[in-house]
């Protein structure tokens, strides 16, 4: 069993993260001590680490809850869950082109700038007008 410290430690988790968690219904089962602490045991750890995993996917709260409320429906919520867990890969697919191409833009730039800056190059601003 972890304290909520331990889980914390494991998971990097701020504590206050990890009790809104628990809070919001988020970590099923979660037991208590004598104290009236929570406990946390493997299977909850490992849970908390999907859960990780799918802030990271840019789930809202609302969309985790939905996602845990499937997987504790059992198997014949998997076809949902796949859809669920598609749209989230296809919107971060996106996202990753939309930042290469923005670390392109960069990298051009910083060319650009090293060549302006050897000599090689005139500077030419898309934003100064040179008149003629």
């Amino acid at each position: 069993m972890y304290t909520m410290k331990e889980i914390c430690n494991l998971t990097g988790l701020s504590y206050e993260t990890l009790k809104f968690y628990c809070n919001e219904g988020l970590i099923p089962d979660v037991k208590r001590d004598k104290n009236n602490y929570r406990v946390f045991d493997d299977y909850n750890l490992n849970w908390i680490k999907s859960l990780q995993c799918l802030k990271n996917c840019e789930m809202s709260i609302a969309e985790m809850k939905e996602y845990l409320a499937m997987c504790l429906e059992g198997t014949k919520s998997i076809p949902a869950r796949k859809i669920m867990l598609e749209k989230k890969q296809a919107a971060l697919r996106d996202r990753i082109k939309n930042l290469q191409a923005a670390i392109d833009y960069i990298d051009r730039k910083q060319n650009f700038y090293d060549e302006v800056l050897s000599g090689k190059v005139e500077y030419k601003s898309n934003l100064i007008r040179r008149e003629i």
